[in-house]
């Protein structure tokens, strides 16, 4: 990999870590929103899934004019609107405000994950992808590992509304970095430009793109299903302290910053479909281990919580390297965005169905049902093992 293009894969990280930092930071903060704003899990689950609906509305908008222009400008404005959106979230002072800011900044920042994937899917030869997206996802780790331990520091310290504040503050001199570091994307644009009704035709008639996209549904939905709610069940049921919850994301994240680019790596070298396989059958036991978990030492629930931020991380770089081969470049930015809000809007069903399965009893304070939370997770999740078989690359040939 030569230096510009490990110089855009390190912005674009750094774009991907102040993303998910902003939509990571809530859910370790559910404990606290849910004691400050009196809420139940149920509407801390709608607080989550608004974020994730209103990205998913935003990517079907998106997908119509994504391609219509230089990917770099597109970036420009979706990043400024995210840190406008994030700013405000961090102004909230009520329950409303803050649903507000947060379907207002998935209008923005929901879309970034996917102008992000179509920049490396246009500029990085497939046989690199894998090491790329395992580069990308070090973004993920990074946020685990600095920003959401931070985040709740600053926040035990000074309000929970201080993390969005600092992370606003973050993404100011990331703007430069856009306008200096990510070059013009537009080789797509010499392309016939495609209409509206072309671009619905196009993704219809594709098989191939349908079942890419009810791949990443389903992963999502299962991976989805217990990550909002991981925060508050460690510490109602398996007996951390909302300040020990830090440790969760710092280990997780920390191994994951090692562990992502040598999965990218053993991807272009072993076969992504066959590095995808092994990593969602393993996923499946730290899954099965934390919604079944009860009150344990620190240290074993730790290493479940480990165990399932590299796995699960794992599923992902593969999946989202064959993922992006399925579709032509010059179609790539509608499909991918698509693709996004589809993810996007799955993630906001399960966290909203998680809630409705989930509750809480009145007298322990103990979370009840999880764990069939985590037996719909692990089997959607092995599901997408014959769903990724069936997908091809645009040219037809097998992964």
């Amino acid at each position: 990999m030569n230096r510009p293009e490990k110089i855009l894969l390190v912005t674009l990280a750094a774009i991907n870590f102040t993303n998910i930092l902003d939509f990571m930071i809530m859910m370790p903060l559910g404990p606290q929103l849910m004691r400050l704003f009196h809420i139940t899990p149920q509407q801390f689950g709608a607080l989550v899934s608004s974020y994730t609906i209103s990205a998913g509305v935003s990517g079907l908008f998106t997908a119509f004019i994504i391609d219509k222009f230089d990917r770099k400008k597109f970036l420009q404005v979706l990043y400024a609107g995210f840190l406008i959106g994030t700013l405000a979230c961090g102004l909230a002072n009520n329950y409303a405000m803050l649903m507000f800011a947060r379907i207002f900044t998935g209008l923005f920042g929901g879309v970034l994950g996917a102008i992000i994937l179509s920049i490396v899917g246009d500029t990085i030869p497939f046989e690199r992808r894998g090491q790329a997206m395992g580069m990308i996802m070090v973004g993920f780790s990074a946020a685990s590992v600095f920003g959401v331990p931070f985040g709740l520091f600053i926040a035990t310290k000074m309000g929970w509304q201080a993390p969005f504040i600092f992370l606003s503050v973050l993404a100011l001199p990331l703007s430069y970095f856009i306008w200096r570091f990510v070059p013009a994307v537009n080789a797509h644009l010499n392309n016939e430009k495609q209409r509206i009704g072309q671009i619905v035709r196009s993704l219809l008639a594709n098989t191939n793109q349908r079942k890419a996209i009810t791949l990443m549904m389903v992963l999502m939905y299962g991976h989805f299903s217990i990550i909002p709610f991981l925060s508050p069940y460690m510490v109602a049921n398996v007996g951390f302290m909302e300040s020990e919850l830090t440790y969760i994301y710092l280990i997780g994240g920390a191994f994951n910053i090692f562990t992502g680019p040598i999965i990218g790596k053993l991807s272009d070298r072993l076969g992504k479909l066959k590095v995808y396989t092994l990593f969602v059958v393993l996923c499946s036991l730290p899954v099965f281990a934390i919604t079944q978990m009860p009150q344990v030492a620190l240290w074993i629930a730790l290493i479940a919580t480990t165990f399932f931020f590299i796995l699960s991380g794992g599923r992902f770089i593969p999946a989202q390297a064959m993922v992006s081969e399925t579709v032509q470049p010059q179609m790539r930015g509608s499909f991918m965005s698509i693709l996004s809000s589809m993810q996007q809007l799955s993630a906001g069903v399960a966290a909203y169905v998680s809630g409705l399965i989930i509750s809480r009893d009145p007298v322990s304070g103990h979370m009840e049902h999880y764990d069939i939370v985590g037996y719909i997770s692990i089997a959607m999740t092995l599901s997408t093992i014959f769903l990724i078989r069936r997908i091809r690359k645009a040219n037809g040939e097998t992964f």
